[in-house]
């Protein structure tokens, strides 16, 4: 079931890499909305593990899942708000959510060591392909050198969050 369900969930998160791959190079204020929606996803989707799990390990990375894309998004709320940019909702945008509301579904439907396995999966498959964006689209698109660099700020973290996945994905049985 894990197989399915990561193999599932690392299909959709890869259709959402090809496209940010593939559109026109995104400007600053849809770079502001995808990153945005990126973040909340993950928090909600960290919130959802925060109901269901009972293991420690899983637990404590989704509270840290939570706090952490919560503040990138804070600060990035506050500067679209400096910089007076509206975030532009877009193509990736609505397939971030489009895919992550299915993911959600399926992960709502599992319970115990199933939903640890199955959420740390998504988590890890999810950070790889944000992180991918990150590098290869979303920085090398910006052209403010202060969301630039929120977004290389956020990148390093969000690595520290691939690897927190990887060692979670690791231990839980």
């Amino acid at each position: 079931m894990l197989k399915i369900v990561s193999g599932a969930c690392a299909v959709m998160l890869l259709g959402a890499g090809a496209a940010w791959a593939q559109s026109a190079k995104p400007n600053d204020a849809q770079i502001a909305h995808i990153a945005y929606t990126a973040g909340e996803l993950d928090a909600k989707a960290g919130e959802l593990a925060l109901q269901k799990s009972k293991n420690k390990e899983v637990r404590d990375f989704a509270t840290s899942m939570v706090k952490d894309h919560r503040a990138v998004n804070e600060k990035a709320l506050a500067l679209v708000k400096k910089l007076k940019v509206t975030p532009q909702d877009n193509d990736t945008s609505k397939a971030l959510t489009k895919q992550a509301a299915d993911k959600q579904a399926e992960l709502k439907k599992l319970s115990g060591a199933a939903f640890d396995k199955a959420y740390v999966a998504n988590e890890v498959a999810y950070h790889k392909t944000v992180n991918g964006a990150l590098e290869q689209t979303l920085i090398p698109s910006a052209s403010n050198a202060e969301l630039k660099e929120l977004l290389q700020t956020g990148l390093k973290i969000f690595q520290g969050h691939l690897a927190h996945a990887e060692h979670v994905a690791a231990t839980v049985k």
